[in-house]
Formats: C-alpha cells, sequence, structure tokens
C-alpha cells in the first residue's frame, strides 16, 4: 500500500465516491453494500434527510486510493432498522435528554449480517478501524448525536471493534437461514427431513398448485419494467394492509433493475398466465436474499411457496450454499431454515443511558442464548 497517512471525509451522498472505489472494497456476497444499491435509495429518495436518513457515509484514503469505508448515517427516528431501540428512546427522553439524531452504520431497510466496515485487499484493517472510530465520536460530540449503532455486523467484526473500543456495547439476535447440507434437489432436501415435516411441506406445496397457480423464476435482464411494475404493486398490499407506507418506491426497484440486474431474481406467481403475487430475491457468489413479497390474492400457503421453497429450489439448481429468506419467524424453523447468531453494537454518549443499556442487552442475551440452542434442538431434519 502507498505510504501516505490515513485520511478521511464524509460523504453527504454516496455518489461523492466514484463506484468503482466503493465497490473495490465490497465483497462479492454483498449486493446491498454496493455502490448501485445505496445509491438507488438515495437518488430514488427513499433515503434522504427528509426521510429521516441522512447519509453521512466515512471513508478512509492513503493519498488518492480509498482503503476502508462504512455507510453511515445520521438518523432522526428508528424506524427501518430492525434492532428496536426505541425503549432506550424513551428513557433518554423521561430523563430530560434528546435521543435523536443518533448515527447509524447499517443498510437502511436491510436486516442482511454482514461486513459494515468495508477494507482494501492488504491495507491496515485496525488502523483504519481506529480512524472510523475517531469520526463516528467526533460526529457524536459535534453534531450533539446521542450514540452511534452498527447492525447486523461480521462476528470478527464484532470481536474486533469491542477490543479496539471496549466501550461499545453487543446486543444478541437470531434469525433463520438454510444452508445446503449436501442435498443434491428438493427431493433430497425432503428426504433429509422428518416425516411429520416432510409430509407438511409436500401438502404445502400440493394446496397451491391445487389452487390454479404457477410459479416461475425470473433473472436478470428477463425481469421487464412491466414485471417490475407489477411486483411493486404487489409489495405496496403488505403496507397498506397494516395501515402504513412502504419504506421503498417505485424508482427504487426501478434503478436496481438497471444498474445490477444481475442481483435479482424475481419470483412471480401467475393465475391462468396473470401475474398475481410475486417475491423478490437477490443473489449472490454463494448465497440467496429473500428481501420483499406481495400477492393480490388471498392463497392458502402461498408465501411459504414463493418465499422459502423457490428459493431453496433456486439454490439447489445453481449452486447456492446459503439462503437468507429476511427476518422473524419461528415458521421458518419446522422448513429447515437454522437458527443463525446475529449481533450488532452500541455506543450511548450518555453514562447513564449507557449503563442500563449494557445490563438491558446483557439479561436479554442470556434469553436469547436461550432461545437459540432450543431452536437448533427443534429442527426438523432426521
Amino acid at each position: 500500500m502507498p505510504s501516505h497517512p490515513l485520511a478521511y471525509s464524509i460523504l453527504p451522498a454516496i455518489e461523492a465516491v466514484a463506484a468503482s472505489q466503493w465497490d473495490a472494497l465490497v465483497p462479492q456476497q454483498q449486493p446491498f453494500l454496493r455502490h448501485g444499491f445505496l445509491q438507488a435509495l438515495e437518488i430514488s429518495g427513499s433515503v434522504s434527510a427528509a426521510t429521516g436518513w441522512q447519509p453521512c457515509h466515512l471513508c478512509v484514503w492513503q493519498g488518492a486510493q480509498l482503503v476502508g469505508a462504512m455507510p453511515m448515517y445520521r438518523k432522526y427516528h428508528s424506524y427501518g432498522e430492525y434492532v428496536f431501540d426505541w425503549g432506550w428512546a424513551e428513557a433518554l427522553e423521561r430523563a430530560g435528554g434528546e435521543y435523536y439524531p443518533k448515527g447509524l452504520s447499517a443498510i437502511p431497510f436491510t436486516p442482511v449480517p454482514g461486513p459494515r466496515m468495508l477494507v482494501a485487499p492488504g491495507a491496515d484493517a485496525d488502523a483504519i478501524r481506529e480512524q472510523l472510530a475517531r469520526v463516528w465520536r467526533q460526529q457524536c460530540e459535534t453534531l450533539g448525536l446521542s450514540s452511534w449503532h452498527l447492525l447486523f455486523a461480521d462476528e470478527h467484526e464484532v470481536d474486533a471493534w469491542q477490543r479496539q473500543c471496549p466501550e461499545l456495547v453487543a446486543r444478541e439476535g437470531v434469525q433463520f437461514q438454510w444452508r445446503d447440507r449436501g442435498f443434491g434437489d428438493f427431493e433430497g432436501f425432503l428426504a433429509s427431513m422428518t416425516s411429520k415435516r416432510r409430509k407438511m411441506i409436500k401438502r404445502e406445496r400440493r394446496l397451491v398448485a391445487d389452487q390454479g397457480m404457477t410459479l416461475h423464476r425470473l433473472e436478470g435482464s428477463a425481469i421487464s419494467d412491466v414485471d417490475m411494475a407489477h411486483f411493486y404493486r404487489c409489495y405496496t398490499i403488505t403496507y397498506h394492509e397494516r395501515g402504513r407506507a412502504p419504506y421503498l418506491n417505485h424508482a427504487f426497484f426501478e434503478r436496481l433493475r438497471q444498474v445490477m440486474p444481475e442481483a435479482l431474481m424475481l419470483v412471480q406467481v401467475r393465475i391462468e398466465g396473470r401475474p398475481v403475487a410475486a417475491a423478490l430475491y437477490f443473489q449472490a457468489d454463494n448465497t440467496l436474499y429473500g428481501r420483499y413479497w406481495g400477492s393480490e390474492v388471498i392463497a392458502d400457503c402461498l408465501h411459504f411457496e414463493a418465499c422459502y421453497y423457490q428459493g431453496i429450489e433456486h439454490c439447489l439448481a445453481k449452486g447456492l450454499t446459503l439462503f437468507d429468506p429476511g427476518t422473524q419467524g419461528e415458521h421458518k424453523l419446522v422448513r429447515g431454515f437454522a437458527p443463525q447468531r446475529v449481533r450488532s453494537l452500541h455506543y450511548l454518549a450518555h453514562p447513564g443511558l449507557a449503563a442500563g443499556v449494557a445490563q438491558f442487552c446483557h439479561e436479554e442475551g442470556v434469553h436469547i442464548m436461550a432461545y437459540r440452542r432450543a431452536a437448533e434442538d427443534a429442527l426438523p431434519f432426521k
């Protein structure tokens, strides 16, 4: 690497750095950290100061070379994060403080575990982490941010951050993921399960077919603007049913179709050739990510088929070994998705709040780890 000292910059928008420089730091299995994904969020207006997500991405340079980076936002609420800290905000406000704005290093609306600090090959990761820590601490002090949060980080990254910044509090979580155990095909996957669960899955798939539905997997350039527009109509339904506006707009999804089509896989559900439901996935070198879903019809077991079984079949057909179907859901457990530990890190500037959060996270973590062990014992494999 060059011998220049490290320097930093704070980007008010991801477009302030060249896509080639940013993407050179992004691991292949992380489509959500790519410049195109983050830029689609910003250009579409889904992420902006107006929506409570003000970009302030951190970059570390050696001369003209980008050697480290981390997405960061000043947040004015806690929506779209999936690590819930509303209680912490209420506690600080009851004590006369202000929790918002806060600093957040995460992928907006995307609870996918993975690296949050990007490092160039051959660069000194500890030195870059030290520089980034200096910057987010400075941001907290100079801008009056109550806290800084690093969400859904890699396990080794969590440990490295805690070694360097012992004041960071770790919070435990659980997600459910599917891994290929050498199943070969979907029949091989079913053969690995107990009789009860094998019969359940076969019945659920049969119910979908009996309702006259066919499912079609479209990849990359095979996804047309009409397909994406229909998907978006379905996606909005899931929010409107809960009386909320969707986080993401049509412009965001359409831009993804244009700038990173190779990362997209759309499951389209049809009745007599007419699309009625859809699920949008992302794919990388060895991983499939299930993210967005919606349906114009009410149909038994359709969500399981479109969002789980089609994903498993796609992985087995394409040689993908990991399938992350999204957050929530013990219902995933009985369908072959194993519990996976996820962790986030939190810095609280207020000493009293920091102590309270540390105690809360410790007690919560004990229960979550016990739950994860129980979930592992309940997996439906022989």
